[in-house]
């Protein structure tokens, strides 16, 4: 029986989080099971990326497909396929999901088979999401992540853990409930038509395959683009989170136990992200082009507010939690830039900032279980009595900032040429978040480091165990390797990215023809020769379309 491998990845994680729940209740049980099955799914998805052909095109990019019929009466598959942006995702969520399993070992004292097969359960639901190539069968995964989240933070999380809770659920629930209203708007101007609104249909059938969409995205009269985009806006707005919709992230971050800040950061917050390059790129080419120059400024408000606030923060968890603000600002960027350098910059920095910003939440978490402390003046002078962890801290410091030969650097600059290929004015005002990361960051570390070690609580402290210097070394080899030698990633979406530029502005290639660029191994079009400003085509009305229809 072919259960397709990204079954048996999206399902490993599901299948330990049973075994924990019904067969043991040690606790050391509990943790090596998780932990095994952690790691065999990471190791799975390393698989997965050696049999992956980067070179393939058109729809072929999907590769690995998995498709039945789950509830034909309303035309739902269970249909399940990656490109290579999905397939780094996965191997990201694999990855810190290990990292986050087994930074828990000494983190969690009290209900641990709960807790495991919450994170467990999580894994599934972030795998599943970035494997689904159905509507219906990506919401379900989309809300299935909801759910341990919130009581990884309600049940183990601060003295705030509750509210911070809550206002996480009802947060990402709003905006699930409005991209599922545009998720029933596709469904139904594919097939009858929107009645209510005047609006035909295409008349395909029941479906709600998102492949199927991304074909017939030029077909829908951008009127309705724009207010179905709107709704997965918000859905994935939320979730980024973006400038004005993060004021649930920094409780979260918080509030929750160090693994769920870890994966939080690492891994959700890209579910937004994902959300606008699968989803509202191809299908909403029209809306996405009239929206660009508002959602840009939100992100570019985002990279400068974030730092800001980065800068007087007092807990050291908080000020990581607002760094991400400013650091997904950058990928919101790229992603609206609207060009290859812009789009691959954003995918890259996706996998950078989970590795670089979970480093730094697992780092923080570290020196909670010595201390009890995340405040910033209970330290001072921590280098002396903990060399390798402050070597380490600044390595994930630098990472986070952008230094050069670490991974931080490959994403911002890509970012930066796809944002000034658009607008000189959008990298210029981008790069003052990058000299505001530097300052915060700098400034945390001198604080925390060097100095005088005058608190007499820090003078017994203990520098890392070999258990977490294995968890940090291996973040950091992650940082040195992309940082140094980017080519397998750029090759790796390379063809996805130019799949949605070819949907989202099926001119771009066409207007510098025979124009070539080589970087980092990968070819791209050479953008000199376009304008450098928005692109100002406004969109037809649609109305027309409409009266057409009826």
């Amino acid at each position: 029986m072919d259960i397709g491998i990204l079954n048996g990845i999206t399902y490993l994680p599901l299948l330990g989080a049973v075994i924990i729940l019904f067969f043991f209740s040690d606790p050391k049980k509990i943790r090596i099971t998780a932990t095994i099955f952690a790691a065999a799914d990471f190791l799975w998805s390393l698989a997965l990326w050696r049999n992956f052909d980067p070179t393939a095109s058109g729809l072929a990019i999907f590769q690995f497909r998995w498709t039945r019929p789950w509830i034909p009466s309303l035309g739902v598959n269970y249909d399940f396929g990656i490109d290579g942006i999905a397939l780094l995702l996965i191997v990201l969520t694999t990855f810190m999901g290990l990292i986050a399993i087994w930074s828990s070992y000494t983190a969690i004292d009290n209900r641990q088979k709960e807790y495991y097969v919450l994170l467990l359960l999580l894994q599934t639901g972030m795998i599943g999401t970035f494997c689904a190539l159905d509507f219906f069968l990506f919401y379900v995964f989309w809300e299935i992540m909801l759910v341990p989240m919130y009581f990884l933070i309600g049940i183990w999380g601060g003295p705030r853990k509750l509210y911070a809770a809550i206002k996480f659920f009802l947060y990402t629930l709003t905006g699930s409930v409005l991209m599922l209203l545009s998720i029933l708007a596709l469904y139904f101007f594919n097939d009858g038509g929107i009645p209510f609104l005047h609006i035909k249909g295409l008349g395909n059938g029941e479906t709600f395959s998102i492949l199927q969409y991304h074909n017939i995205g030029h077909l829908i009269p951008p009127q309705l683009q724009f207010w179905i985009f709107l709704g997965f806006f918000f859905g994935f707005a939320i979730k980024v989170p973006m400038f004005p919709f993060h004021t649930w992230l920094p409780d979260a971050h918080t509030e929750a136990p160090t693994a769920g800040s870890i994966i939080l950061a690492a891994v959700l917050l890209k579910m937004g992200t994902y959300g606008f390059v699968r989803i509202a790129l191809p299908i909403l080419p029209d809306a996405t082009r009239q929206l660009i120059v508002p959602i840009v400024v939100l992100a570019i408000i985002g990279i400068i507010y974030g730092a800001l606030v980065t800068l007087v923060q007092k807990d050291m968890k908080k000020l990581i939690a607002y760094s991400s603000v400013s650091h997904l600002g950058f990928v919101m960027l790229g992603i609206f830039a609207l060009n290859p350098m812009g789009l691959k910059g954003s995918v890259i920095q996706m996998v950078n900032h989970g590795i670089s910003t979970g480093a730094l939440f697992l780092l923080v978490g570290i020196i909670y279980e010595r201390r009890h402390s995340r405040l910033i003046s209970d330290y001072g002078g921590l280098a002396k009595q903990m060399p390798m962890y402050a070597t380490l801290f600044l390595i994930a410091a630098l990472s986070s900032m952008g230094l050069p030969a670490l991974n931080g650097f490959i994403g911002e600059f890509t970012i930066l040429v796809g944002a000034a290929n658009r607008n000189i004015w959008w990298a210029v005002f981008a790069a003052v978040g990058i000299i505001l990361g530097a300052a915060y960051l700098l400034w945390l570390y001198q604080r925390v480091f060097c100095g005088p070690l005058d608190n007499p609580a820090n003078k017994t402290v203990k520098d890392l165990n070999r258990r977490e210097l294995v968890l940090l070394v291996s973040l950091v080899g992650c940082m040195v390797w992309i940082g140094i030698y980017p080519k397998p990633i750029f090759d790796l979406i390379d063809k996805p990215v130019d799949y949605v530029m070819q949907k989202v502005d099926p001119t771009y290639y066409a207007d510098v023809p025979g124009s070539r660029l080589t970087v980092a191994g990968n070819v791209q079009p050479v953008t000199a020769n376009r304008q450098l400003t928005t692109d100002n085509r406004q969109p037809e009305t649609g109305n027309h379309l409409l009266e057409a229809r009826k």
